[in-house]
């Protein structure tokens, strides 16, 4: 039901817009029969922001996925380097979280477990909105940052990774088989601020599927029953994509060409020290503007990638 509302809202938009163009189209031919000036100035602002209203209309093609209207679940993890790639763990949750944030999306974190020292080791989300997923889908991969370390005392210039993995919230008529005997459950005290606070039940879930060496936590939810219903979610979801990675090596290598399974290699660099600038390795997309895109401005890459998707990219410079 909810993939025929979605549907429905799409044709009714297109047809929306369809009308819009045909009546702009017969008001300025009278315009033009009548020398009226001032209405063919106000209908050229109206075919801007039509075209505008079709370039974002298109991206919706390569929107057109399985799964690519439902919910996300996104999550990062630190790469190796410490402190300084747990601080950019984390300054990649708080821009998605402000990504989301400008969308009007809803945002629970599941899962998150602090840095040694500062940042975070790893963290989970739950996005919810029209098309999370199928925006979102472009940003697994890693994450590198360059800029001068502020946990270096002699100020030097320090490179760190981070990778970011995408999935669907499945919908609950697409079954994934998970045997019981195949799961280990742990539950831990969740993490806390400490004092008043600080939970004096487990109920923190850890599930670990056997078979694949699968290891999912939530400690969000209030029950102990909630983190396991949200984390075997989130174990499905893997699983799933999972499945579809395999599915797609096997493809590729009848076709004579083998891809690795996984999250892929470098997709965009963030660069703060000794200018500023980001840029993604697959489109050419570059902005030298990164504080912005760090504060959740990200729609010129996400656009950019769902472009060339569809037979529509090409490199590209944004605003400095």
């Amino acid at each position: 039901m909810r993939r025929v509302s979605t549907l429905r809202d799409l044709i009714k938009g297109w047809e929306e817009l369809s009308e819009r163009v045909q009546d702009a189209l017969e008001l300025y031919e009278m315009a033009e029969m009548e020398g009226d000036e001032a209405s063919v100035a106000e209908l050229d602002e109206e075919a801007r922001a039509l075209k505008e209203e079709i370039d974002k209309r298109e991206l919706l093609l390569a929107l057109s996925g399985e799964h690519d209207a439902n919910d996300a679940i996104l999550s990062i993890h630190a790469g190796e380097g410490g402190t300084e790639a747990q601080d950019w763990a984390e300054m990649l949750l708080r821009m998605y979280l402000r990504w989301a944030e400008r969308h009007g999306y809803k945002v629970t974190i599941t899962d998150r477990m602090p840095g040694d020292e500062a940042g975070i080791k790893s963290a989970t989300i739950e996005i919810k909105g029209p098309y999370a997923y199928g925006y979102l889908k472009g940003e697994k991969g890693n994450h590198r940052l360059v800029r001068i370390s502020p946990f270096d005392s002699g100020a030097r210039r320090h490179t760190s990774f981070a990778k970011v993995e995408v999935l669907p919230i499945l919908d609950d008529d697409i079954e994934i088989e998970v045997h019981p005997n195949d799961i280990k459950i742990d539950v831990f005290l969740s993490g806390g601020a400490g004092g008043q606070n600080v939970q004096k039940n487990a109920t923190a879930v850890r599930l670990t599927h056997l078979p694949t060496g699968m290891v999912v936590t939530c400690q969000n939810e209030r029950s102990q029953t909630q983190n396991r219903e949200t984390a075997m979610k989130i174990l499905k979801a893997r699983l799933y994509q999972m499945e579809l990675e395999k599915k797609h090596a096997r493809e590729a290598a009848m076709r004579g060409k083998f891809v690795k399974p996984g999250f892929g290699t470098r997709i965009r660099n963030y660069v703060l020290h000794p200018y500023q600038m980001v840029k993604d390795e697959r489109t050419g997309y570059e902005t030298g503007n990164a504080n912005a895109v760090l504060d959740g401005d990200l729609d010129p890459f996400i656009d950019a990638w769902l472009k060339m998707q569809i037979g529509k990219g090409e490199s590209v410079i944004g605003p400095a």
